[in-house]
């Protein structure tokens, strides 16, 4: 089969790779139809190549048709539509029972310390296989896939493997009082998707902060109050006050996370480890692994006294300066975290439907083979071309 693979940092290419085959008899083989290109998969493009090899397949947002069952699959069939939630989640465990599939017990990587295995996503979660490729294994076929119907296009369903979950949490996390207002620090799929949950579930004042054009304008054209970060640069604090009676809102989404914009050391630092050789940069960024704190000094410094932050931006610093006195002195509640998929389904299923409120069938702005998926990674990486949200189909 045909698979995008990673070869080093920022260098992925299309390769001929061996079909997946079912190892478990509770696997399922899922012809993919479309799969996403995530923020996330610019840090494995960037920044994390010491936990990847040559050949690995990216990518955790994949949808498709059931091709094959293993002997103890009774949930699906073959030919049934399924989407794959990024995270690799038995759907039994004391964790997963608790709604926590991030934090599985049965996938958790122990020898790395951290939680629930994430298709195509470096040896920190299990360097297991990801579904930018025409083909996937996928375990636990009885309780992970969602299954849904035939008949509409991909794009109405394919963001439940990623982006709807995650927005959604990011604003369930984020607490927003009803009326209330909340700002989203970064408008790329993520933060974007969760201004238009915000809405929806009924916050009076959403405010976009970004600095790429496009972006801004789409967040306005669905009546998000945006900031553009090239006007207010270190000020933005201060304009969010002046349209919330100098108090801030009562929440901000950080949508960021590790990107390095403006902070020229950190991306000078993150360039180093990745010139070390991959057993010693392991171990500098696993111990001394250091982020822009941009992005979440920003929401520290946005969000009103008593509010709430909702961070779903990924980080990886392991000594990331965090101010904790004015995090105490603000009375801030924090909340963050990989998306527990699998527990946001059901909420989100019944607005997938003809009157599209989240606007997902034009979520997309590029639609491409998997063929362009190289170009596409670099174009999405760069900003430019107004690439916000690419679904490759294989």
């Amino acid at each position: 089969m045909k698979a995008l693979t990673w070869h080093g940092k920022r260098d992925v290419r299309i390769d001929t790779v061996p079909d997946p085959k079912i190892q478990e008899p509770t696997d399922i083989i899922v012809r993919v139809t479309s799969t996403g290109i995530c923020g996330s998969d610019l840090h494995l493009y960037e920044v994390l190549g010491p936990y990847l090899d040559p050949g690995d397949i990216l990518g955790h947002e994949p949808m498709g048709i059931v091709e094959e069952v293993g002997p103890q699959v009774t949930a699906l069939s073959v030919g049934d539509r399924v989407v794959i939630p990024f995270n690799v989640s038995c759907g039994t465990c004391w964790m997963c029972a608790q709604g926590l599939h991030s934090q599985c017990e049965t996938t958790q990587v122990k020898e790395r310390g951290t939680g629930a295995s994430l298709f195509g996503f470096s040896k920190l979660y299990g360097q297991v296989p990801g579904g930018q490729a025409e083909l996937l294994r996928v375990p636990f076929g009885n309780t992970l896939p969602i299954k849904v119907p035939h008949g509409a296009p991909d794009q109405r369903y394919v963001y439940l493997s990623d982006v709807l979950p995650t927005a959604w949490q990011s604003v369930a996390y984020a607490d927003i009082p009803p009326g209330g207002t909340v700002t989203v620090l970064g408008l790329g799929p993520i933060g974007d998707m969760a201004t238009r949950i915000a809405l929806h579930k009924g916050a009076s004042t959403v405010i976009g902060v970004d600095l790429v054009p496009e972006r801004l304008a789409r967040a306005r054209s669905r009546g998000v109050h945006t900031l553009d970060l090239n006007e207010h640069g270190k000020d933005v604090g201060d304009e969010i006050r002046r349209l919330t009676d100098g108090r801030g809102t009562d929440a901000v989404i950080e949508a960021v996370g590790m990107e390095a914009h403006g902070a020229p050391a950190t991306r000078a630092v993150q360039n180093f480890v990745g010139l070390l050789p991959d057993t010693v940069s392991q171990k500098v960024m696993g111990r001394a692994g250091l982020d822009s704190m941009v992005a979440f000094n920003t929401a520290v410094d946005a969000v009103r006294r008593g509010g709430t932050i909702s961070v779903i931006g990924v980080y990886g610093g392991a000594i990331d300066p965090v101010p904790m006195l004015t995090l105490f002195d603000k009375q801030i509640q924090l909340r963050m975290g990989q998306a527990n998929v699998k527990h946001w389904v059901d909420d989100i299923l019944p607005l997938l439907n003809e009157e599209d409120v989240l606007g997902v069938d034009s979520f997309a702005t590029h639609t491409l083979p998997l063929a362009d998926g190289p170009q596409a990674y670099k174009t999405f990486q760069a900003k430019q071309d107004g690439m916000i949200k690419t679904v490759l189909t294989p």
